[in-house]
């Protein structure tokens, strides 16, 4: 079936494409991946992928089982185990057997671990001062609020 492309209204599809949650998402990750690699590399984590991040940010100061993990991180058992496997022997994370469930082990961040976590913090800060000399720090706050809540919405009712 043809379309006419007289009649598309492409000034309309361009404003409705900018103000796209899914396009803006994407461009903001690739942006937040283009400014937070090479800042980390900087600071010797050459090592480390981005993708890595959500592994790593969701191990809390008791461990964390590959099965918990991988359902805080969103990915399979099986590419948790692979990822935690390379970050063990990268020296970011260490394992131990779980007191509780001896089949387990639990991941645990180690001293490299917290290196990293304090270079993300340094990097996401100075990404929040460049944010905010865009926009303001009091419209970054609210954005930061407003999207937290909506995605605290969407875990609340799931996919």
């Amino acid at each position: 079936m043809a379309t006419d492309n007289k009649t598309f209204d492409f000034a309309y599809f361009r404003q409705v494409r900018s103000r796209s949650l899914g396009r803006i998402a994407w461009r903001f990750k690739r942006y937040m991946d283009g400014f937070m690699e090479p800042r980390l590399h900087e600071r010797g984590f050459t090592d480390f992928k981005l993708s890595y991040l959500r592994l790593v940010t969701n191990i809390e100061e008791n461990g964390i089982t590959n099965n918990e993990l991988a359902r805080k991180a969103d990915v399979t058992k099986q590419m948790m185990s692979k990822v935690v496997s390379l970050l063990e022997e990268q020296g970011y994370i260490y394992t131990e057997k779980d007191m509780q469930d001896c089949r387990a082990s639990r991941i645990f961040l180690n001293e490299r671990g917290f290196e990293l976590l304090h270079a993300v913090h340094d990097c996401m800060k100075e990404g929040h001062d460049h944010f905010a000399s865009i926009i303001g720090q009091e419209r970054l706050d609210v954005l930061i609020d407003n999207l937290k809540d909506l995605v605290d919405g969407l875990d609340d009712i799931g996919d």
